[in-house]
């Protein structure tokens, strides 16, 4: 059988997708020889590359089947098996069996909340049910930013190499339930800005890049786990406005 031969608007996606990968894979090393730090930088910018291959594909009308498998089975690279051993060396291994379990598990959802994108992104669109929030369960490069991010946290506050607090062997196991929750999240793709906002809009954006740019550590953790939190959150007041609505009236009676 012969191979399709590419073009550059299909190779440029796709270089993007193996760049993460290759953040991801230099994150596993990096782990490896304890170099955490540098670990979760790695992480941080393969989920930069992982957010601009889509953007560039359909820009440049290079979509295919081919590159959304070539991204599934990086971004389980990326952000599942690199955060996981970077989570297990890190902070997990002191805990033994629960540790080594932990980050196991952590791997594993991701791999199921990858399998159910793939299944979901096949099926036929239903928009009335993602009007508002696009992603069912916590997006694995979400997730793994906020491995990562727990980790320049930690450094910012003085913890230099391993670390063992039971607040991050909670932190991988509600992650790990987040990712294949039915919580809804936002994707922020699809956000329409009227005309006449939108200066007021770029505005508010460096506002926003100026308040994550100032302690990058910190700021970038806040975010992290703001998002995590946003899909139960998010169904929990949904949840209340719904209980706090009247019921509809029944008028019965006639005229």
């Amino acid at each position: 059988m012969e191979l399709p031969q590419p073009s550059r608007a299909f190779l440029l996606p796709c270089t993007l997708t193996v760049a993460s990968l290759f953040s991801g894979f230099y994150s596993m090393v990096a782990s490896i020889n304890g170099h955490f730090y540098a670990a979760a930088v790695a992480i941080i910018i393969a989920a930069i590359f992982d957010g601009l291959d889509g953007r560039v594909a359909r820009m440049t009308g290079s979509t295919s089947n081919f590159g959304m498998q070539l991204d599934s089975l990086c971004d389980m690279v990326s952000f599942g098996v690199a955060p996981g051993l970077l989570a297990y060396l890190w902070a997990l291994k002191p805990y033994g069996r629960y540790g080594w379990l932990a980050a196991f598990l952590y791997v594993a959802t991701t791999a199921l909340r990858l399998a159910r994108f793939n299944t979901l992104a096949a099926a036929p669109p239903q928009p009335e049910k993602q009007k508002n929030y696009d992603f069912v369960g916590l997006p694995c490069p979400a997730a793994a930013g906020a491995v990562a991010t727990a980790v320049m946290f930690s450094r910012h506050l003085g913890a230099e190499g391993t670390v063992r607090h039971i607040s991050i062997l909670l932190l991988v196991y509600l992650l790990s339930y987040l990712m294949i929750s039915n919580h809804r999240y936002r994707s922020f793709k699809k956000i329409h800005i009227p005309r006449e906002r939108r200066f007021h809009a770029l505005v508010g954006i460096i506002l926003i890049l100026v308040v994550l740019a100032s302690e990058p550590p910190v700021t970038l953790f806040i975010a992290a786990l703001s998002y995590a939190a946003s899909g139960p959150l998010l169904e929990l007041y949904g949840l209340m406005r719904r209980k706090n609505q009247p019921p509809p009236s029944s008028d019965s009676g006639a005229a």
